[in-house]
């Protein structure tokens, strides 16, 4: 009898000893983290006359229903160029006291208001006209080697702010229609259109590869004809004379 006593108060201690450690184990860190909400002020997309000055509107901030504004910290309006043509972005960011940040954007476009013709709309690229390389070979010559197509067609310009046109193949069909690579390498990309009806290379990218032309020069639009022309170079030793009427 007085062994199974004793076996049975073991037990219980047993028992007791191993409540008490997982107890111990279990996590007390019942700490909050409050998130920074931020405010952007203005407008996302904010457009601004070549020449004239930019005045940023700034974000606001709160963290846990408090101003949180002065920790805010503002990168880029340092490089908004208000004499020159183009997008510049702003980032707005603010650290919690725990280390989490948040941030918001906005873009900047420069424009000319000077230039009043307008390169918008869908075209198709002149097969005949249009050179791939140096030797002098157009498009037309290269086509029926792939036998995907005869005729490139739907290369948009889209305006994005004056003067400012988003383009989704500045290749003219080369890589997404004739060679059959697909959308993903369409050379989409930015240009403006300048008062002489010539173009700027704003940005571009092919995303298949993930980078963009070298150049575009010996550009010439004319918005009444429908026509636009250009020379290019991509990857330093792919050139083009690109040349599209519009539809």
């Amino acid at each position: 009898m007085k062994k199974i006593y004793l076996f049975g108060l073991l037990l219980c201690m047993m028992a007791l000893g191993l409540t008490s450690c997982n107890k111990d184990d279990q996590s007390t860190d019942t700490r909050v983290t409050y998130y920074v909400n931020m405010d952007l002020q203005g407008d996302e997309l904010t457009l601004v006359a070549l020449g004239t000055p930019y005045n940023d509107a700034g974000c606001k901030a709160e963290l846990n229903g408090e101003d949180y504004t002065p920790k805010v910290v503002a990168e880029g309006i340092q490089n908004v160029d208000v004499n020159k043509v183009g997008f510049y972005d702003i980032t707005y960011t603010a650290v919690n006291p725990d280390g989490y940040s948040a941030s918001v954007s906005r873009t900047v476009v420069v424009y000319d208001p000077s230039v009043t013709a307008s390169i918008a709309g869908t075209y198709s690229t002149d097969m005949a006209a249009t050179k791939y390389g140096t030797a002098g070979k157009t498009f037309a010559d290269y086509a029926p080697a792939y036998g995907n197509t005869t005729q490139c067609v739907g290369i948009t310009f889209t305006e994005v702010a004056p003067g400012i046109y988003y383009v989704n193949d500045l290749l003219g069909g080369w890589y997404n229609q004739i060679r059959a690579y697909g959308t993903k390498y369409c050379m989409t990309g930015y240009v403006s259109l300048n008062p002489d009806n010539t173009l700027t290379l704003q940005s571009s990218l092919i995303a298949g590869w993930g980078d963009g032309l070298d150049y575009i020069k010996d550009s010439q639009c004319d918005p009444a004809a429908g026509t636009i022309k250009y020379s290019l170079s991509y990857a330093g030793q792919i050139f083009m004379d690109i040349v599209l009427n519009k539809d």
